[in-house]
């Protein structure tokens, strides 16, 4: 495997690079607004690295009939189905692209050999997995205990760009809200 320099301080970038160095990407896939890149029931075990557009992770409470957003991707993100990912199996989660999305993917086996190529690569992915566990402790924390306005000014610290990328009825529900609170949040 080819090396990189691994003194910057974000985990992603730097194992971005080594999959690009190593030319491990496996191909590219472009989904329409809606479609859906993985669906509730089936399994994935492929990353996704966002070229352009953007995306969403929901699961469906059939109990309710309501979707409950978990996660949003974008330009330069990756997204998964981690749960799928980790365990190789079937989940609930579905990924739907919220408007035209471009991705490159590269499959587990191939992402995994890289992981395990170095003791360094074995500590950028559990920083990475970290600072995504940290993520959601953070969020959920926020959905349980802050108020609608702390939960909007939380958010906005953490992720301006989601503003800028995800459509507001998406944002509204990933942060328990109506959209009409969350308009009345960002006139202020």
């Amino acid at each position: 495997m080819k090396s990189v320099d691994l003194s910057s301080p974000n985990p992603l970038e730097k194992l971005l690079q080594l999959i690009k160095q190593n030319e491990l990407w496996e191909g590219e896939r472009i989904l329409q607004r809606n479609e859906y890149l993985k669906m509730d029931g089936t399994k994935d075990s492929r990353l996704y690295y966002i070229i352009s557009g953007s995306l969403r992770v929901f699961v469906f409470d059939p109990d309710t009939d309501e979707e409950h957003t978990i996660r949003f991707g974008y330009q330069n993100n990756i997204i998964t189905d981690l749960s799928s990912f980790i365990t190789d199996a079937p989940s609930d989660f579905n990924i739907q692209a919220l408007r035209q999305t471009h991705l490159r993917l590269i499959s587990k086996n191939s992402y995994m050999q890289l992981i395990n190529s170095s003791k360094e690569t074995q500590q950028l992915w559990q920083q990475l997995l970290g600072q995504l566990i940290y993520q959601q402790m953070e969020r959920e924390v926020d959905i349980l205990t802050s108020s609608p306005k702390v939960r909007y000014q939380r958010v906005l610290a953490r992720s301006p760009q989601l503003f800028q990328e995800i459509p507001s009825k998406y944002i509204a529900a990933y942060l328990r809200m109506t959209p009409e609170t969350l308009s009345r949040l960002k006139k202020g």
